[in-house]
């Protein structure tokens, strides 16, 4: 019997195109979902992946992977679930002086410090000094956005995102304060639901994303719906208190 043949991963040049998502490998092989190697990661690389449901991720000492995971974790946002607990430190943060939601006040503080805070499943810290100075310059376009949980004028925590048009692509998140990650979580789903954002990319299924409402995804729907939502106009990124109207109706956030 003739040896199987190996599958071989496409080496991008710089500009050059990424193969369709749906050429990953395949679950039987060692690296599940990843698409192309090389490239390089600027705006223009970033904006051609993420429109294709492609993302990068890898490791210092590693040329650039591309990846796009099948199935594909995603928080469709009118189903997240807000905990009874939570709902209540929603509550107690919308109801004390001092604390805010900020969009994009110090996107390069929040980037700084979700790469010291490894990804939940992640294996250790991903977002190396390259990935960091890319999404920085993906900020200065405008499709890159941090949401941060500030507290007595203290930076507590927040995530950051890609978002092209409506299309919303979760990155990574941090807390140095308990449960600030989970706030600046909610107001991002309160911001999506205020402006018809029907999903976020959370990318890769974790037991605490699932917790939180999201669910898998075949990846060539969740590409349709890529290339559907970057057409459409984006909101403004900022951020209202009446937003929080979406998660906490009147008589509940004043209770």
């Amino acid at each position: 019997m003739a040896d199987m043949q190996e599958p071989t991963i496409p080496w991008l040049e710089a500009g050059a195109a990424f193969p369709p998502a749906a050429c990953a490998l395949g679950p039987d092989t060692d690296a599940p979902g990843l698409v192309a190697a090389g490239g390089r990661l600027d705006v223009h690389s970033l904006h051609a992946a993420y429109s294709h449901g492609i993302f990068p991720w890898y490791s210092d000492g590693q040329p650039i992977l591309w990846w796009s995971p099948d199935p594909r974790m995603v928080l469709q946002v009118d189903r997240f679930r807000l905990h009874p607990s939570m709902r209540k430190t929603l509550r107690r943060f919308i109801r004390s002086p001092g604390c805010e939601i900020r969009f994009d006040s110090d996107f390069a503080q929040v980037i700084a410090q979700c790469a010291s805070h490894p990804r939940d499943g992640g294996g250790g810290t991903w977002i190396v000094a390259d990935m960091q100075l890319a999404y920085r310059q993906l900020h200065r376009a405008g499709l890159a956005h941090s949401v941060e949980t500030w507290i007595d004028g203290e930076l507590a925590g927040g995530l950051y995102c890609v978002a092209i048009g409506q299309a919303v692509f979760g990155e990574s998140m941090f807390s140095r304060v308990r449960d600030a990650s989970k706030i600046a979580l909610s107001a991002l789903v309160a911001f999506c639901r205020f402006h018809g954002i029907r999903a976020i990319d959370c990318q890769q299924n974790t037991r605490h994303l699932a917790s939180l409402g999201a669910a898998e995804m075949p990846r060539a729907a969740f590409v349709q719906h890529c290339q559907r939502a970057i057409t459409l106009p984006a909101p403004p990124w900022v951020f209202e208190p009446l937003y929080w109207q979406q998660l906490l109706p009147d008589r509940d956030a004043n209770q």
